[in-house]
């Protein structure tokens, strides 16, 4: 492997990883105010298909990497939608 390749590929590794993580202060925040006011669902749903798409091109393609770390965000971004959705719209029913 050119060397060139594998800096491109450890620093997109390293970017996709850094990019699932800047989902988690959100998630917590969320969590600790008990609300999503202000948060977009439709943005967080947005964020989702996306990383879902690109998460099967990655398996399909054989990129792993790509796979991995979009699965990554999905989870982390998921996290924040289902918060928003508990916080923003069940639990303000049950109250």
């Amino acid at each position: 492997m050119h060397i060139v390749q594998y800096v491109a590929d450890l620093v997109f590794s390293v970017a996709l990883i850094v990019h699932g993580f800047l989902f988690i202060p959100q998630a917590i925040k969320i969590w600790r105010k008990k609300s999503a006011e202000n948060i977009a669902l439709l943005t967080f749903l947005g964020f989702n298909v996306v990383q879902l798409a690109a998460c099967v091109h990655g398996y399909f393609s054989k990129d792993y990497i790509l796979m991995l770390g979009t699965g990554f965000s999905l989870i982390t971004c998921g996290a924040v939608t289902i918060s928003v959705i508990y916080f923003g719209y069940l639990h303000k029913c049950e109250k």
